[in-house]
């Protein structure tokens, strides 16, 4: 028996919507890279990109668990001395909610030209409104991340 390879023309790729409305972070970035990756797939090969697009709605609505907001920093540095800034989660969360979903789905795919790739796929909106209803992308139910409590 061979090992099946998949082609990049036989991969047909869908569209997926997750609405992020009271989803906690991490969870939710966790099941949007397993779509992205195409690990749902039985044709899954880990060199070869044979994810789906994933479209994120309500980003500003995520949920961080744990105090998170305030303990976590995203960290830049502008190439000069003292040019080290941080910012906390919560204040990312208020101003930029689309970036800080992106970078947690970021850290969870592979690092390289491929991840970069799969990470091409995804689009993520604060608000509900999207511009990809000609796509007519599957409403996707995320009970795993639901917040509990």
């Amino acid at each position: 028996m061979r090992t099946y390879n998949p082609k990049a023309g036989e991969i047909e790729r869908a569209w997926h919507l997750v609405d992020a409305d009271g989803l906690v972070l991490g969870r939710l970035a966790t099941e949007v890279a397993r779509l992205l990756r195409g690990k749902h797939r039985p044709t899954f090969a880990p060199h070869i990109d044979t994810g789906d697009h994933v479209v994120v709605v309500n980003a500003a609505k995520v949920v961080l668990t744990a105090g998170k907001a305030d303990d976590k920093f995203h960290y830049r540095h502008s190439g000069y001395p003292g040019g080290l800034r941080r910012t906390s989660y919560a204040e990312l969360l208020d101003r930029h909610p689309e970036e800080l979903v992106r970078r947690a789905v970021s850290g969870m795919l592979p690092k390289g030209t491929l991840g970069r790739q799969q990470l091409a796929k995804l689009k993520v909106y604060a608000g509900a409104e999207h511009p990809h209803e000609a796509q007519s992308p599957q409403p996707l139910e995320l009970a795993s991340a639901r917040r509990a409590g």
